[in-house]
């Protein structure tokens, strides 16, 4: 549960907001704005109790989470379809990219109880439709082959493992997001299943890139 005496944080205005992500090509609505700021406040409540993010400044949470996550809409097409994000987290990217595509239907998978009821709550106070929380490894994950249109994850871990279920899960349109750092770009390109655009540097990072991928054979 939430600590409820924790000191709330100053809310950012929607002009903060547009500023901090104008470097990811991001222009939020004001109902995306708002949805926003109760977003970073539940965030920060929740992050008291449960290890959620390490970043506590509201322009370093706009920046480094929502921006990077939202920059993803500038790389592949998100704006409907079903999204399965592997280890949400503290909801990044897959409700980020909910605020600002409303229309996607988006499955969060995350193992670890406490997160996926924090996940449950944010989606619930933001009254976000569309949104299944996916308690579960997503090696053990019940989603059916090939019915979905997107993969996200900012955390890549047993990327080989997370490239083959990708691959069995994605429809014959579909993408591979992946947040990860320059140094690891050759080994998760050498997989020969897919085939992978020229990464693009997240803004605002030294290191860090935006692989998307698609795989050359669903049917192997």
């Amino acid at each position: 549960m939430p600590n409820t005496s924790v000191r709330k944080c100053e809310k950012p205005t929607d002009r903060q907001i547009r500023e901090a992500l104008a470097p990811f090509g991001v222009a939020p609505t004001g109902e995306a704005s708002e949805k926003i700021r109760e977003f970073i406040e539940i965030l920060l409540q929740w992050n008291e109790n449960i290890s959620l993010t390490g970043i506590t400044g509201v322009r370093g949470i706009l920046e480094r989470h929502f921006g990077e996550s939202m920059f993803a809409a500038k790389a592949v097409a998100v704006e409907k379809g079903r999204l399965a994000d592997v280890g949400s987290g503290g909801g990044f990217p897959g409700l980020a990219l909910k605020i600002i595509r409303p229309e996607l239907r988006v499955a969060l998978i995350e193992s670890n109880g406490k997160k996926a009821a924090f996940l449950a709550e944010v989606a619930r106070r933001l009254g976000m439709s569309g949104v299944e929380i996916l308690r579960c490894r997503f090696e053990k994950c019940l989603i059916e082959e090939h019915s979905l249109d997107i993969v996200t994850s900012r955390a890549v871990v047993s990327g080989l493992n997370l490239l083959k279920w990708a691959k069995d899960k994605l429809n014959d349109a579909g993408r591979l997001v992946l947040w990860t750092g320059r140094t690891s770009v050759e080994s998760i390109c050498s997989d020969r299943n897919w085939a992978w655009e020229e990464p693009l540097g997240i803004p605002l990072s030294r290191s860090r890139v935006l692989l998307v991928g698609m795989v050359l054979d669903i049917e192997t």
